[in-house]
C-alpha cells in the first residue's frame, strides 16, 4: 500500500473463471471501509469490488459463469479493462 496520494493506493488481485489473474488499482476506500486498509494492515486481505452483471447477460444457475462490469465505481485494470467473466460463486449477492 502506498500512502501517496492519501488515502493510499492499493492493488487488488483476483482470478477470473478461466484462471487468469487480474489486477485492479485504486484508492483504498474503493475496496474497503475507510480505515480497514492501511500501512499497518496485515496483507493480503480479502476485499470486495463493486460490480454489476454486464448488460445482455442473464443470471446463471449453480456454478456457471457470468460477465460482470466493475464500472459502478470506475475501477479498471491498469490498461482500462472493466468487464470480466467470473464464476457465479465468486459474487456476493
Amino acid at each position: 500500500m502506498d500512502e501517496e496520494p492519501w488515502p493510499g493506493v492499493v492493488e487488488v488481485q483476483f482470478t477470473d473463471a478461466a484462471g487468469r489473474c487480474w489486477s485492479l488499482v485504486d484508492k483504498a476506500p474503493i475496496f474497503a471501509v475507510m480505515g480497514d486498509l492501511g500501512p499497518d494492515s496485515a496483507y493480503p486481505v480479502e476485499v470486495t469490488v463493486a460490480c454489476v452483471v454486464a448488460e445482455g447477460h442473464g443470471l446463471p444457475e449453480n456454478d456457471e459463469v457470468v460477465t460482470v462490469s466493475t464500472s459502478p465505481r470506475g475501477v479498471t485494470t491498469p490498461d482500462g479493462r472493466e468487464e470480466f467473466t467470473v464464476r457465479w460463486d465468486q459474487l456476493i449477492r
